[in-house]
């Protein structure tokens, strides 16, 4: 097996790996090796000796999440795995990769993942966007089915579970997991309070997980070879391989599987070929539109979530937006409050009317209108926004990472913006 396994299966043309390509390769191993002799007991402990930390940005540990699922018979019912799908984090597009050229590897982790859990029903619920991918991963279901490894009796072992994919109702908010599992009822995008944890009480009031494409994706390699195995593949304390993206003016944008705790500067001029020609870094956001920038002095930090955390930022997903020295960071920025203003669900004031009013007050800027006092206004409501606990979700904290960090590393900017009643990079494209 390849020591790069999630992408392993990709063909330079990008076409999807079909069942017969992905079993002579090895998939589906790891669940006939599951169903021959593994209790959910002993994957769920797999699972945790591995270290897997969840792909989708906040990095938990994933065999401690599914841990909390009550595994008793004391309230017999549904339990469900749902496969978080939706990537509508701007800079974002790891997941799909994963979906359109291997959906076959996706399934085989979720018959995994709920198998471990005990859960009868999954579902993919993926970003409406992703016609494709919800095509191929109808289709894969299918043959899974056709080949028994999806269904009633999976291989002989007793364990039944029927799985589905179901379009995103088209808002960045469906992401969050209590807000997708109120969409996947049919309900309005808000996300609930907790607790109660979707693992105790998510998908109609049953325990419920919901995982990261990504992370699901792990899980057959580490059922088959070991979180021995695993552990090996990372450069540092975080274990695996990971999905690294950059986007912006760079060489050579795109997406690759490297060792976690690989640098940024690997990542950056390695493989996507450091500033394109005749632009200089400024800056980039290391996780995805909801992250800190990180400037030139953190090129050699290795992408790791305590390494990227001390530094200020988040991992989040490990795909960087890139900074040049000819783009705005006001308007770059702006670009980001607005999307957010205009995805939030509008449960709670300070994302409701605080995000709407920051764009307002970097449009003003943008556009010549600033006054000096709005450096201070947007300072103000950083603090407050920007502080978990003062919002219902964490949509608006995030969306506030890309505006502190930016006040604090190109201030001189939004500056010169108020006192030239102007931008100054307007005409530089």
């Amino acid at each position: 097996m390849s020591e790069l396994p999630l992408t392993r299966n990709v063909r330079p043309d990008l076409s999807p790996t079909g069942i017969k390509a992905y079993e002579a390769n090895g998939g589906y191993q790891g669940l006939r090796r599951a169903m021959a002799g593994l209790s959910p007991a002993d994957c769920l402990q797999v699972v945790k000796d591995s270290k897997l930390r969840g792909r989708g940005g906040a990095g938990f540990p994933t065999g401690m999440k599914w841990s909390f699922v009550p595994m008793d018979n004391v309230s017999p019912g549904h339990k469900y795995l749902i496969c978080n799908a939706d990537e509508m984090e701007p800079g974002t597009f790891k997941d799909r990769l994963l979906l359109e050229c291997d959906p076959h590897q996706l399934i085989e982790g979720m018959i995994l993942a709920a198998y471990t859990i005990g859960a009868d029903v999954a579902y993919i619920f993926i970003r409406a966007e992703y016609l494709k991918a919800a095509r191929l991963l109808r289709e894969a279901i299918e043959e899974a089915k056709a080949k028994h490894y999806l269904g009633r009796d999976i291989l002989g072992s007793g364990y039944s579970l029927a799985m589905y994919v179901h379009a995103s109702a088209g808002r960045y908010i469906c992401g969050e997991e209590t807000a997708l599992i109120s969409s996947l009822e049919g309900k309005r995008a808000n996300p609930r309070a907790k607790p109660p944890f979707p693992q105790v009480s998510g998908l109609w009031g049953r325990p419920t997980i919901v995982n990261n494409v990504e992370t699901l994706c792990n899980i057959p390699h580490i059922i088959e070879r070991g979180p021995e195995w695993f552990g090996s593949l990372g450069l540092g304390e975080d274990a695996g391989t990971k999905l690294f993206g950059v986007s912006g003016r760079v060489s050579n944008p795109g997406c690759w599987e490297m060792p976690m705790g690989t640098t940024i500067r690997e990542i950056l001029e390695d493989k996507a070929g450091g500033m394109a020609a005749g632009y200089q870094l400024r800056g980039f956001l290391p996780g995805g539109g909801s992250t800190d920038f990180l400037v030139e002095e953190h090129l050699d930090l290795p992408m790791e979530y305590e390494s990227i955390g001390k530094a200020g930022s988040r991992m989040g997903t490990g795909t960087m937006i890139v900074l040049d020295d000819q783009t705005c960071p006001v308007g770059f920025v702006k670009n980001l409050i607005e999307f957010f203003a205009q995805e939030s669900c509008g449960f709670c004031t300070p994302c409701r009317d605080g995000l709407p009013w920051n764009a307002q007050v970097l449009d003003d800027i943008e556009q010549g209108r600033g006054k000096p006092e709005d450096l201070d206004t947007l300072e103000q409501h950083v603090g407050y926004i920007g502080a978990i606990g003062n919002t219902h979700c964490a949509l608006a904290p995030g969306a506030m990472e890309p505006l502190q960090s930016a006040l604090k590393y190109f201030r001189e900017d939004f500056q010169r913006h108020i006192d030239d009643g102007a931008c100054p990079y307007r005409g530089a494209h």
